[in-house]
């Protein structure tokens, strides 16, 4: 059960919804030579090659480590379905995206949470890490930039954990599905050693989210075993979505332009927003989402069911990702109803 995600699928459409993270998205006509790519057939028992080809030329990786997936969300599971057992723990940050814990406790696992404080800016702290540890973590989950937040992990924490779980004899999962969006296209944190995990998808940084076109990148043992779990969660992906995913990935240059145009238009709208409001506070985002905490408020639930109600705008509550004085607001859509949001 993941509460956040029966959350937004029963509530009640918005006219102004600014309660999404991902990027506007796109139509056919965003996508050239889209119709002439559609398909039935084609072989992709253990993934299409040429998209396992075009992700792994992404990131400058050997296609044995690519492992596709339906979104970001199926590349975690199939992570945590390789890799862990009934009564293993899992480390995941909090506040944390709320489909990490229904999936590790699906699976019997124990999860443990360790903090990315609002005081600290949302930051990765290794030693909230290592005090979080026992003999029986197998995973540290990470995402970054960090969702609900989007604060990119440094660079440094990252190196440090990865010693903590290569010492604990566990991986470390980095779910950077926000992180095209930001222009950092480096390589990914699976690059960093054989202790890291990375997933990401094309759907919140590109705006194809209909695709389900997600991956997993892995060390080729790890990859292995992340393929075999697939066998049996659904054993192969739509040829149809994997072919329109190679065509997306040809184009990804203009769907990443297309992004950091809305992004160059909508995020100063929602910083503006933000300075003016003194009943706000804030950590700087990075992404498709910010989330401001409600000074003086204990649960923000209550003021977005009043703008819900009575501005038919929609905004997610923070207690969905264990900070409840916060709310989840989105400004990767349509600038014209950003604007109308945030008025």
């Amino acid at each position: 059960h993941a509460p956040y995600m029966e959350w937004s699928k029963a509530r009640p459409r918005p006219e102004i919804d600014l309660a999404g993270s991902n990027i506007l998205d796109c139509t056919l006509d965003d996508l050239p030579a889209a119709r002439e790519a559609l398909a039935l057939e084609g072989g992709n028992a253990n993934g299409y090659r040429p998209l396992l080809d075009a992700i792994a030329a992404r990131y400058g990786v050997a296609p044995e480590r690519v492992t596709t997936a339906a979104g970001t969300s199926g590349a975690n599971f199939l992570v945590f379905a390789a890799l862990l057992q009934p009564g293993d723990e899992v480390l995941v940050e909090r506040p944390g995206y709320d489909p990490l814990l229904g999936a590790t406790r699906l699976l019997g696992a124990r999860t443990v949470r360790f903090d990315r404080a609002f005081a600290d800016g949302f930051a990765l702290d290794p030693e909230r890490v290592r005090a979080a540890l026992t003999p029986r973590t197998k995973l540290i989950v990470i995402t970054s930039p960090h969702n609900p937040s989007c604060v990119a992990a440094d660079p440094g924490a990252l190196d440090e954990i990865g010693r903590l779980a290569a010492d604990a004899g566990a991986h470390v999962l980095v779910d950077e599905v926000y992180r095209d969006v930001t222009g950092d296209t480096g390589a990914p944190a699976a690059a960093r050693g054989d202790v890291f995990i990375t997933t990401s998808s094309l759907t919140k940084s590109y705006g194809l989210s209909s695709l389900r076109a997600g991956w997993a990148i892995a060390a080729p043992d790890v990859s292995y075993r992340l393929r075999r779990a697939r066998d049996v969660v659904d054993g192969t992906g739509s040829i149809v979505a994997e072919r329109l995913s190679v065509l997306a990935f040809q184009q990804l240059p203009a769907l990443a332009a297309r992004a950091r145009g809305i992004l160059a238009r909508n995020k100063p709208l929602a910083d503006a927003f933000l300075a003016s409001r003194p009943e706000l506070e804030w950590a700087p985002s990075t992404g498709t989402v910010v989330f401001p905490r409600l000074k003086g408020v204990g649960d923000s639930r209550a003021f977005v069911d009043r703008v819900m109600r009575e501005q038919q705008t929609g905004l997610s509550p923070g207690a969905f990702f264990d900070a409840p004085a916060h709310f989840r607001l989105g400004y990767g859509g349509d600038t014209g109803k950003l604007r109308e949001g945030l008025a």
